[in-house]
């Protein structure tokens, strides 16, 4: 039972929110927002109200909706309300209020008076508790601010189950990143339920705020991507199923986000995770579309445009249908939506959804009558929303529409007026949108002639013709009477039954006009029942009686047939013609009339019309063909009242027309009905059947004589050119433009009135005509141009003078038309017809009749452009340019004698004129031809663009411009023509013109880099094909390409410079061979225009550009003389040697070594009394730069770099390598080389500088050959007597050993086998540079390869270190030969030991001399370390015994010089390598040895002692350490006694005094690295040995013994506060030593208080490590504590608060004892009864650390101890009265209660 009640018990208490626990109670009250929580606690809850309501009223103030909670929440009663004492109800209405807040205050979390606020309901009703939930839900947004973090660490250790994942942020404090609270959204639905739920009330309440709302989104976007994601199944089924459970999940969400019409931005986030949700998910139409009618139910005006963006994506998931009458209402209720969709369509894709509406208000329209969504679909056909698939279905929806309208939907028609208006509008558009529309017509299963006359329009007219639309307001007239009632039609033919009409009247007249539009409109009414047409037939106005005899009828139904009307009508009026034609009275008259029109007909795009056309073309055969028969005189009919005009009308005989239509129309009449173009390829077939054509073909029936075919033509032109309808115009001239002409005439000839009437009418006239029978205006001007064939010439003139007129230049059009025309026909022109059309074009150049700024202008430059200009054409336009040059350019009589003779003058003195200007643009333009016409073809031109080019620089200077343009267009020109001269031989330059001097006119006067190049190019090509053109101007082209076209850096400039260099140097070299001078001499200025450009020229472009200039002139012989005069214009400067030998290396080996022999005869000649080619490449024969030796300098400066060059190094070694013609060429010509290098160096031995630049290009030369090659030579060259030759030889040698590779056989074999030279020259020669050199040889050899082949190097060895080498009193030589043996020492090891009783001695003399030395000292002093630190590191054993301590001597010595850092880290290096590298034995006992000196010899070399010693110590091991101890234990206690031997005699120095503190250090440290190698059994002996011998000296010497002492504390301080209790034992060693100090110590002497304070820090140390209660035992503490208690004594002279008081200290804690510490305490209190005022102020001190340290353990003696406080607090002393008080308040800290009663 008792287990039981305890786990209720606990069960109820974690639950419980409050607490009985007072520690409990504090902790949750310091929970806060602000404060910390130790200031949390210290508050009352009436501080705190005042804090916090003070934000609120803050808050209040930005926001009035606070203000209500000012009476509950907030209220001064809040302040003593308690939840632990409310109801549950009372309870419940806190919580509403809370969460009422929170949701109010979320949007303002960041402001500071939030904060408060909040805190005030966290402290009062903690919220955090009670309120976890909703108060998490408020911060939550912003968990990235420090203030969620600061809730963190104030929530409940137990968290709703919600947010148990924020525990890990909770213990660690830290923010939860976004990617936390996304992942635990996706998988626990739980908490997406919770945020979206305090988002959707905070909505509600209209409280919510933007960062919550995208937190929300955010969140839930994510989260429903995530849930996607991680539901997708390969299964269709199972997938989908997740797809609902989903959707049934957060539905409910959605559904409450979307009626939100107060906030329409969290509608807009809905709208975002509906389209995550609907593009990744796979739902049906049915919960796609509920999602779009809930969509649509709730979107307001702000929030219109995301939704129907979201509705469109919705729509694009679903399948292609009309949306539903929910959301077509909806739709239809937002303003603007035509112009609103098609908007959004310009940025999103919602062609399914605007497929959908258009498919929904269709629907509407012709099942409900609503028509008010027409005019969306409309915007959305034409806006281009939808696709052209989805536009062909809208489209085929009208239309059925349209044709299931009734009148029960629509009695007024007012629905099928509005269908025909859209499907009219639409379907006459000039874009795809039409061509879609004709393709659904086609489609549609619906009678659309029926539905034409339904609608009463014409639907098709537009796309299934070349016509143009109808005008509206005939529409309108025409969809007025449509399926009239008969009343209506009664009352329309009573209408127009009382017109009159005359026996003359012709509807294609003018005058019956009004009459026409009257009564077609009652046809038209009349076709919907066959009783109304018969009773129209019979109308009086028409004429049906009378119609064989008047022309009326027939013209009637002519004019409907070839009208812009329904198919049906033009059917009906066809049909009409035909019965009327069956009737008797028209069987003798001839209806040839009828015939254009019937043809046009059979050219009608319906098919129906074309099939009514062919009966009644049959019917007329039979007529034509009864008729035919009868030989009697025929009537015309209507033949002269046709027309307004019909006297120039031409008719056909009778047995014409029937044969036309027996043998031409009738047999294709069935192709005609199916194609409508058969008519016009049957007509042209007709009238082109030539006189030419086989017997075969004119035994045809169809074959027609000359003499018919041109009656046709011509009774057809006649009817073309005379009827007022332009349809029938447009449809004639279809088949009569493709036939050229018939027996002499030409169409042409017949149809020019046609043209001369159409381009005769007026711009408004001519559109007119073709809107009013729905006619393509364009499509008119290209037929009535192109009756004007190619060589007629009254055709081409009527064209070229159109062009002139302004009236023409009102329809551009056609004006563009004529134009084309005349390009079209150009090719088929004869050249008289072109010259002229040319002549008359430059002509209408000049004079451009348009004033808009060149229209004519335009379109005769583009012609001209397009069309093949002939030679004789473009000479014609050129030479016209020279009398219209002269005449614009020649001044005035009276000015020509004022105007001087000046160019400049003359160029800054005119102005240009309109004359000028005019000149100008025609000479730019014939330029632009010849240039456009592939002058390539034309070289006939080109004298005659050099007679311009030649005009072009006198007009530049009139004109004040460079015209660089112009110039560009002719050197392009004449450079396309120039290949034709070289290919054609035949073709000759005339050679007295002056072309080359021109050419270098334009080169030097342009400033234009484009004229320049083409220029340049030009004279290349000239060089090329006519040489003595150009030569003798070459020179100055070049000088000036040096300051112009070598400096452009782009490409094509490049390109020209190479071609200009290519094509005229090789002529050029070629005429110098030819002449007295030689190419060297001739060609220098060429050379030098590009040497002085060097600097100027790109980077980039140089070298290609000079290895192609020295190529061109023959590397052999001018590749010197470049890089000479390179060198002496721009000096030896770094970039100018690098460049030169870039251009050096792209030669062959023979090339490089033939220039650098002339290079040398070059320097050679510099220095001749007659210079001769110097004088020519250099200039040395110029006074002012006569300077031989510079001029040398510049060039023997060069040389080395020539020769130091890799790939020439690399060459040579690879022909030396071969035995073939070439190799024993390149062989002779390094001989020669090598000779004219010698020769030249004993020249100019005089001269330093030079003789020394010969020597370097003599070391360069002797490293092209391989190293074996190369030793022999230098061993020949050794022998010579020159020892400044042999030097550089040597240090040639030097090098090249640098620059071999180690592991080559081949350098290792030559170089070892020269060793023996080297040393000889070591042994026998008497200059010590020399010496020096080959010891650096050897050194190096010695380096390389002395490991592979030791034998050869141990004799160099014993060279180096004999008196020859090493003996010598050269210094330079001796460190040479140090710093030698020591690389010999590492290559050779043991072998070298044979040397080293000669070399050590003299390496220590030399270090000991080198300290003294006042010159080289420190590079001698560093080479000896250097060598015995080699030995040290390979050969220790040979430094032992006396070696060994010299060496240790003379390094104490050179410590003590100040020799610099260099020379102290070479003795350091040394030295620590002999410490690790000696025998312990050998090593310790010389140190024993060295002590004395180096102590002698200062504080540095002390110090370095030690080191060195403590080195040895780490190195060796345990074992050789204890072998040695007695050694180093002799060493020690020298160091030990270091103090008193130096301070007690006097001879210490001030730096050493200074620095005993550091070496005692070093000392201590260096010894407790042996005692760590020791063991307590080896090192106590030593430890009581050391003791004895610190108190052995006499007593009388008193100050050494305190120094000894001093020392020996100072060691033992660091010994036990580095072991510690280790060595506590060690302690009984030093009590009676320490007992003894304390109580003989004088601290007013220096040496004896610093000891005295040394011995107590040392005590201090023991008692603080005593583990092993060493110190409880009473024969230790009772032979310390007094002597330690009575040092307080000595308060009157020292401070013993540093010292002293930390020992007792230290003491008491170690003693651990009751009765040691009372013992301890009385001898303590004794003296705070002291007479002396700083011991009893001491003694308080002291007291008070002890209270501190050892607190209620150490009070326990507090009984006796008041009596002395109470003394105490009355001391005559104020300081003592003040450190009492200070102990009194210790005391009453550790004990809680107060004194002040035990001290009464």
């Amino acid at each position: 039972m008792t287990t039981a009640l305890a786990a209720q018990l606990a069960q109820i208490a974690a639950s419980s929110k409050s607490t009985l626990d007072v520690k409990a109670q504090k902790a949750a009250h310091s929970k806060s927002l602000i404060f910390e929580p130790r200031v949390a606690t210290s508050q009352n809850f009436h501080t705190l109200y005042g804090i916090c309501h003070q934000g609120y009223e803050e808050l209040c103030q930005i926001d009035s909706r606070f203000l209500p909670f000012g009476a509950t929440i907030f209220s001064e009663q809040s302040q003593d309300e308690d939840r632990s004492q409310m109801t549950a109800a009372e309870n419940a209405e806190l919580d509403k209020k809370i969460d009422s807040f929170l949701h109010l205050a979320g949007a303002r979390l960041r402001l500071m008076p939030t904060i408060k606020a909040i805190e005030w309901l966290i402290r009062r009703f903690r919220i955090h508790d009670y309120n976890t939930t909703i108060l998490i839900s408020t911060f939550l947004p912003y968990h990235t601010i420090p203030a969620f973090v600061t809730l963190l660490s104030i929530l409940p250790s137990t968290l709703p189950q919600v947010y148990k994942f924020l525990d890990p942020y909770v213990r660690s404090l830290t923010q939860p990143p976004r990617s936390v609270l996304v992942h635990q959204a996706t998988h626990h639905s739980v908490f997406l339920s919770t945020i979206s739920t305090y988002t959707i009330d905070a909505c509600r309440a209209q409280r919510h705020y933007p960062a919550l709302i995208s937190f929300w989104a955010g969140i839930m976007t994510e989260a429903v991507n995530g849930m996607l994601d991680a539901m997708r199944s390969g299964r269709r089924s199972i997938q989908r199923s997740n797809d609902q459970t989903l959707l049934h999940q957060i539905g409910p969400i959605l559904g409450d986000a979307l009626v939100m019409h107060k906030v329409p931005s969290m509608q807009i986030a809905s709208y975002m995770v509906i389209s995550v949700f609907v593009a990744k998910g796979d739902l049906d139409d049915t919960a796609i579309g509920a999602l779009m009618e809930q969509l649509v139910a709730g979107w307001t005006t702000e929030s219109l445009r995301p939704g129907l963006v979201c509705l469109s994506i919705l729509a694009q998931y679903r399948s292609a249908k009309q949306v539903s009458k929910k959301v077509t209402r909806a739709l239809l209720k937002i303003p603007n939506l035509s112009g609103l969709l098609p908007e959004i369509g310009k940025e999103h894709n919602i062609g399914k959804l605007a497929n959908g509406l258009c498919l929904a208000l269709v629907d509407r329209a012709h099942k409900k009558g609503d028509i008010k969504g027409l005019p969306v679909v409309e915007s959305v056909l034409l806006g281009s929303v939808i696709n052209d698939q989805q536009t062909a279905v809208v489209f085929k929806s009208l239309l059925l529409a349209a044709h299931k309208v009734d009148d029960d939907v629509d009695p007024q028609g007012q629905v099928r007026k509005a269908l025909a208006s859209i499907i009219i509008r639409l379907s006459q558009l000039g874009t795809d949108v039409g061509k879609i529309f004709t393709k659904a017509i086609n489609e549609t299963e619906v009678d659309v002639d029926a539905l034409e006359l339904k609608l009463g329009t014409n639907l098709r007219s537009k796309f299934l013709t070349a016509q143009p639309q109808q005008d509206d307001t005939l529409v309108d007239n025409q969809t007025a009477p449509a399926l009239a009632e008969n009343n209506y039609f009664i009352s329309a033919i009573q209408r127009v039954v009382d017109l009159s009409t005359s026996s003359s009247d012709s509807c294609l007249r003018a005058a019956s006009s009004g009459i026409f539009t009257d009564l077609f409109s009652v046809f038209l009414s009349s076709l919907t029942k066959p009783e109304n047409l018969k009773a129209f037939d019979k109308l009086q106005p028409l004429q049906h009686g009378h119609a064989s005899k008047t022309p009326f009828y027939f013209t009637f139904l002519m004019r409907v047939w070839c009208g812009p009307y329904p198919a049906l009508a033009r059917a009906a009026a066809l049909d009409m013609a035909k019965q009327r034609l069956k009737n008797d009275d028209c069987k003798t008259v001839d209806f040839q009339a009828l015939l254009p029109y019937s043809l046009a007909a059979l050219n009608d795009p319906s098919k129906r019309v074309r099939r009514a056309a062919a009966d009644l073309i049959a019917i007329l055969e039979d007529l034509f063909r009864d008729l035919d028969k009868k030989s009697e005189n025929h009537v015309h009919w209507a033949g002269d009242h046709l027309y307004d005009d019909t006297e120039p009308l031409v008719w056909m005989t009778v047995d014409i027309c029937h044969k036309l239509l027996q043998n031409v129309i009738t047999p294709s009449l069935e192709e005609c009905v199916l194609n409508a173009d058969h008519i016009v390829e049957g007509l042209q077939d007709a009238l082109n059947n030539s006189s030419k054509s086989s017997s075969e073909d004119k035994d045809k029936k169809s074959h027609l004589s000359h003499s018919t075919r041109r009656s046709i033509l011509t009774f057809l032109a006649s009817h073309a050119i005379h009827t007022p309808l332009v349809a029938l115009k447009l449809r004639l001239l279809a088949s009569l433009n493709q036939i050229k002409g018939v027996s002499g005439v030409t169409r042409t000839q017949l149809l020019l009135p046609l043209l001369k009437w159409w381009s005769s009418l007026s711009s408004n006239d001519a559109s007119r005509a073709c809107v009013e029978e729905n006619v393509k205006e364009s499509a008119l001007d290209q037929s009535s141009v192109e009756v004007v064939l190619p060589n007629d010439k009254e055709g081409i003139d009527f064209l070229l003078d159109a062009v002139r007129t302004r009236q023409l230049l009102t329809r551009l059009n056609l004006l563009h038309v004529i134009f084309s025309h005349i390009q079209s026909l150009w090719p088929s022109m004869k050249m008289e017809a072109r010259h002229m059309v040319a002549r008359r074009m430059l002509e209408l150049l000049q004079k451009d009749p348009s004033s808009d700024g060149g229209v004519v202008s335009s379109e005769v430059t583009n012609l001209l452009r397009n069309v093949e200009l002939t030679t004789d054409i473009l000479l014609f336009f050129l030479e016209s340019l020279q009398p219209a040059a002269k005449m614009a350019t020649e001044p005035p009589s009276g000015k020509r004698r004022r105007t001087s003779s000046s160019e400049t003058h003359r160029g800054l003195g005119t102005q240009p004129t309109p004359e000028l200007n005019a000149m100008l643009k025609q000479v730019t333009f014939v330029l632009q031809l010849v240039e456009g016409s592939e002058p390539e073809k034309h070289p006939g031109l080109l004298n005659a663009l050099f007679n311009a080019l030649s005009e072009l620089q006198h007009f530049r200077v009139l004109v004040g411009s460079e015209l660089g343009y112009l110039q560009n267009l002719i050197l392009r020109s004449l450079l396309a023509m120039v290949p034709a001269y070289k290919n054609n031989q035949s073709l000759k330059i005339d050679s007295t013109g002056g072309h080359g001097d021109l050419l270098v006119n334009c080169i030097q006067k342009s400033s234009s880099p484009s004229v320049q190049n083409t220029a340049l190019l030009l004279v290349a090509s000239l060089a090329n094909v006519a040489p003595d053109l150009v030569l003798n101007s070459v020179m100055p082209i070049f000088t000036h390409m040096g300051g112009s076209v070598l400096r452009q850096s782009d490409d094509y400039s490049a390109h020209v410079i190479n071609q200009t260099v290519k094509e005229v140097v090789p002529p050029l070299i070629q005429s110098l061979r030819k002449g007295k001078i030689s190419p060297l001499a001739g060609a220098s200025d060429l050379l030098l225009s590009f040497v002085t450009a060097y600097e100027h020229i790109p980077s980039h472009r140089r070298l290609g550009l000079f290895v192609s200039l020295v190529e061109t002139l023959g590397a052999e012989e001018f590749l010197f003389a470049l890089l000479a005069m390179l060198t002496n214009m721009y000096g030896t400067t770094d970039q100018v040697l690098s460049f030169a030998t870039e251009v050096f290396n792209y030669f062959t080996v023979e090339i490089q070594l033939q220039s650098l022999i002339k290079l040398f005869g070059l320097v050679s000649d510099i220095f001749q009394p007659r210079p001769s080619l110097s004088s020519v490449l250099l200039g040395a024969h110029e006074q002012g730069d006569r300077d031989p030796q510079k001029l040398g300098f510049r060039q023997l400066s060069l040389i080395p770099h020539l020769l130091s060059s890799r790939k020439l190094t690399s060459q040579i070694a690879k022909l030396t390598e071969r035995d073939d013609m070439e190799a024993s060429k390149v062989r002779e010509l390094y001989s020669t080389l090598l000779e004219d290098l010698l020769v030249l160096a004993d020249s100019l031995k005089q001269h330093k500088n030079l003789y020394n630049r010969c020597g370097e290009a003599l070391s360069r030369l002797l490293n092209l050959l391989s190293i074996g090659e190369f030793i022999k030579a230098v061993e020949t060259l050794l022998d010579r007597p020159d020892i400044v030759l042999r030097r550089k030889v040597l240090r040639a040698v030097e090098v090249r050993i640098d620059e071999e590779n180690q592991g080559d056989a081949n350098s290792r074999a030559a170089l070892l086998a020269f060793l023996p030279h080297l040393t000889a020259i070591i042994r026998v020669s008497e200059d010590m540079a020399y010496k020096h050199l080959a010891v650096g040889c050897v050194d190096k050899i010695s380096e390389k390869y002395g490991k592979k082949d030791p034998e050869a190097v141990t004799a160099a060895a014993s060279t180096i270190a004999s008196d020859q080498c090493l003996g010598q009193d050269d210094d330079q030589l001796r460190i040479m030969a140090l710093l030698c043996l020591a690389s010999l020492v590492d290559v050779l090891q043991d072998g070298v030991v044979p040397v080293l009783p000669s070399a050590i001695p003299r390496a220590l003399s030399y270090i000991q001399e080198s300290i003294s030395s006042e010159t080289s000292g420190v590079e001698l002093h560093n080479a000896g370390y250097a060598f015995l630190a080699a030995l040290a590191q390979h050969l220790p054993y040979m430094l032992s015994g006396s070696y060994l301590g010299q060496l240790l001597a003379v390094s104490s010595i050179s410590a003590s010089s100040s020799l610099g850092k260099e020379a102290n880290d070479a003795r350091l290096q040394c030295l620590r390598l002999l410490a690790k590298q000696i025998d312990a034995k050998t090593l310790f006992s010389a140190l024993v040895q060295n002590w004395v000196t180096a102590t002698d010899s200062g504080s540095i070399a002390t110090r370095e002692y030690i080191d060195v010693l403590g080195i040895a110590i780490d190195k060796h091991s345990k074992v050789d350490i204890s072998k040695n101890i007695t050694a180093l234990s002799a060493t020690f206690l020298n160091a030990f006694d270091l103090r008193r031997l130096k301070c007690s005699q006097g001879d210490a120095s001030e730096d050493f005094v200074r620095q005993m503190p550091r070496i005692e250090e070093a000392i201590n440290s260096v010894a407790l690295k042996m005692i760590y190698k020791l063991n307590d059994a080896a090192f106590r002996p030593i430890f009581s040995q050391l003791m004895d011998w610190a108190i052995s000296l006499p007593k009388k010497d008193t100050e050494g013994r305190d120094l000894r002492l001093l020392s020996i504390y100072s060691f033992l301080l660091s010994f036990f506060g580095s072991l510690k209790s280790i060595v506590t034992s060690y302690t009984s060693y030093i009590i009676d030593s320490a007992v003894d100090i304390l109580r003989t110590a004088d601290p007013k002497k220096p040496v004896e208080l610093e000891l005295w304070k040394r011995v107590l820090n040392t005590l201090a140390k023991c008692f603080e490590h005593d583990q092993d209660d060493f110190w409880q035992a009473p024969a230790h503490f009772s032979a310390i504590a007094p002597i330690i208690a009575s040092q307080l004594s000595h308060a009157s002279s020292i401070n013993l608060t540093h010292d002293l008081v930390p020992a007792v200290v230290e003491l008491a804690a170690a003693a651990d004892s009751q009765e040691h510490q009372k013992e301890l305490n009385s001898s303590l209190l004794k003296h705070l009864r002291s007479e002396q005022t700083s011991v009893r102020l001491a003694a308080v001190k002291c007291e008070q650390a002890l209270t501190k340290r050892l607190g209620e353990e150490w009070l326990s003696m507090l009984p006796e101890m008041l009596p002395y406080i109470s003394e105490l607090q009355d001391d005559d002393d104020e300081q003592v009265e003040r450190e009492t008080h200070l102990w009194i308040l210790e005391i009453e800290g550790v004990l809680g209660e107060s004194l002040d009663a035990m001290l009464q």
